[in-house]
C-alpha cells in the first residue's frame, strides 16, 4: 500500500508524504470550506453553484499547496497554470471576491499542515463578517436616495432644462444621460440619475414631473451601478 501513495520521482532526501497526513488536509479543508459557506450564507444573496465552490475551494487549494511543498519549480509552473484560469461569469462583488481569498488562504494553512490554526482564522473571520453584516456595517442610506427617473415628454418641449427647477428643489444632483425619440419623433424618453434630498419627498417629486410632462409616462428605479465599479 505504500508503494501506491509514493511519488514516482521521490528521493531518499525527500520524505513520503502519508496518506494519513493526507487524509486530514483534505477532510479538515473541507469541514473549513463549509463552514466558510455556511457563514456566508447568513445575510447575503447567493448561488448554489458558488456555494458549492466556496465549500471545496479550500480542500482544492490545500491540494495544490501539499504537492509544491517545498519545490521552488513546481510552485511556479501552478502559479502560471492558475493565471491561465478565466471564469466565464459575471464580475463578482467585493464581498464574494473576499470570501474566496479567505477560502484560498484557509486552503493554504492546512495545506501547511497548520490544521488548529485554519480553524481559528475562519472562526474569526467569519465571526467578524457576520457581526458586520448583523450591524449593517458600512451601509451607505444614500444607496436610497439614488435613483434613475426614465420620463417620456413631447417632442415640443425643449428636455435640456425643462425639470431644471424641479429637480433644484428635490435633488442634491441630477445629470441627463440618455435621451431616446419614440413615436416616429414624436416624443423623447430622457433618462437621468438623481440623488433625492429626501426619499419621503419622491411621490411629490413625480406629481411635478407629471404636470410638467403631460401626465406622459414616469418610471423611478433604483440607480443601476457600474459594472466596473467593486460594491
Amino acid at each position: 500500500m505504500e508503494t501506491i501513495f509514493k511519488g514516482l520521482f521521490d528521493t531518499e532526501m525527500a520524505s513520503m508524504l502519508s496518506v494519513q497526513d493526507f487524509m486530514i488536509c483534505i477532510f479538515s479543508s473541507l469541514i473549513v470550506g463549509f463552514i466558510i459557506a455556511i457563514m456566508y450564507m447568513y445575510k447575503s444573496t447567493y448561488s448554489k453553484s458558488f456555494i458549492v465552490t466556496l465549500a471545496t475551494l479550500p480542500a482544492v487549494v490545500s491540494v495544490v499547496i501539499i504537492m509544491v511543498n517545498g519545490n521552488v519549480g513546481a510552485g511556479v509552473a501552478v502559479a502560471g497554470a492558475f493565471s491561465l484560469v478565466r471564469f466565464r461569469s459575471v464580475p463578482g462583488t467585493a464581498k464574494e471576491i473576499g470570501v474566496l481569498f479567505l477560502a484560498m488562504c484557509a486552503g493554504i494553512i492546512t495545506g501547511m499542515g497548520y490544521i488548529g490554526y485554519a480553524f481559528v482564522f475562519v472562526i474569526i473571520l467569519g465571526l467578524a463578517n457576520m457581526f458586520y453584516a448583523q450591524i449593517n456595517f458600512g451601509e451607505k442610506n444614500v444607496f436610497e436616495l439614488n435613483k434613475t427617473m426614465r420620463v417620456t415628454i413631447p417632442e415640443n418641449l425643449d428636455y435640456s432644462d425643462i425639470f431644471d427647477d424641479i429637480f433644484e428643489r428635490y435633488t442634491n444632483k441630477y445629470q441627463l444621460v440618455n435621451v431616446k425619440t419614440a413615436n416616429m419623433g414624436s416624443m423623447f424618453k430622457l433618462t437621468y440619475n438623481i440623488t433625492f434630498k429626501d426619499c419621503g419627498d419622491e411621490k411629490k417629486f413625480i406629481d411635478e414631473i407629471r404636470c410638467r410632462n403631460g401626465n406622459l409616462e414616469v418610471s423611478v428605479s433604483c440607480q443601476e451601478s457600474s459594472v466596473s465599479e467593486v460594491l
